[in-house]
């Protein structure tokens, strides 16, 4: 599978996508809407217009990962007000983990004396 690293590159497309799609329609919204190669460590999270369903896109060397997660209640948040370029957010990996554990990141923010080593 792949790893949570600091390498590891997170863009949220803000926009809703179509669930529907898999690996070509959303290795498509990557390069066309997000400006972004899938193929560069990176990692790829769209959601529905609903915000209760996910899919994520991930290239491993060796070929495309897709991946699902449905809620049986509740909705997906990030927060607003963060700079959006080419209709997406950059999220750092525990941001990444926060996310996919249910944890409001609307009101999340990093204490002054959090410093992260990139």
């Amino acid at each position: 599978m792949f790893g949570l690293t600091g390498n590891l590159k997170i863009f949220l497309a803000v926009e809703p996508a179509d669930m529907r799609k898999s690996f070509n329609g959303l290795h498509a919204l990557a390069v066309d809407k997000l400006k972004e190669n899938p193929i560069d460590k990176a990692l790829f999270i769209f959601c529905n217009k609903n915000r209760n369903r996910i899919k994520l896109l991930h290239f491993d060397g060796t070929g495309l990962w897709v991946m699902a997660k449905r809620l049986e209640k509740g909705t997906f948040s990030w927060p607003k007000g963060i700079e959006v370029e080419n209709g997406k957010l950059v999220l750092s990996p525990e941001a990444l983990s926060l996310l996919l554990d249910g944890v409001d990141l609307k009101g999340g923010r990093m204490r002054p004396w959090y410093q992260r080593n990139t």
